[in-house]
C-alpha cells in the first residue's frame, strides 16, 4: 500500500521534512515514488509547501495519509481560509 508521509532531512537538531508518496514497507528515508511537498517546522511561522493536486491524485488512487500529514494539510487549509477572509 502507498502511504503519504514525512521523510526527515536536515542536520542534527535542525529537522526539515519532505512530504512523499512511498510504499509503506520502505524505510522512512527510502526512495519515494513522488515528492509532494516540504515542511520546515523551524521558522516562526512554520513553512509548508504542498502540491495539493498531486496529493489528491494519490489519495484518489488509494494512498493513505499518515496522521501527521493529515493534520498538516488540515492546518494549511484553515490558514488559507483565514487569509482569504
Amino acid at each position: 500500500m502507498v502511504k503519504i508521509r514525512l521523510s526527515r532531512r536536515g542536520a542534527k537538531k535542525r529537522p526539515f521534512y519532505r512530504i512523499v508518496a512511498i510504499d509503506e514497507r520502505k524505510q522512512r528515508d527510502g526512495r519515494p515514488l513522488e515528492f509532494l511537498g516540504t515542511y520546515d517546522p523551524a521558522p516562526n511561522p512554520e513553512r509548508l509547501d504542498l502540491k495539493v493536486e498531486q496529493i489528491d491524485a494519490w489519495v484518489a488512487k488509494g494512498a493513505q495519509m499518515s496522521p501527521t500529514v493529515r493534520s498538516l494539510i488540515k492546518r494549511e487549509a484553515k490558514r488559507a481560509a483565514a487569509a482569504a477572509t
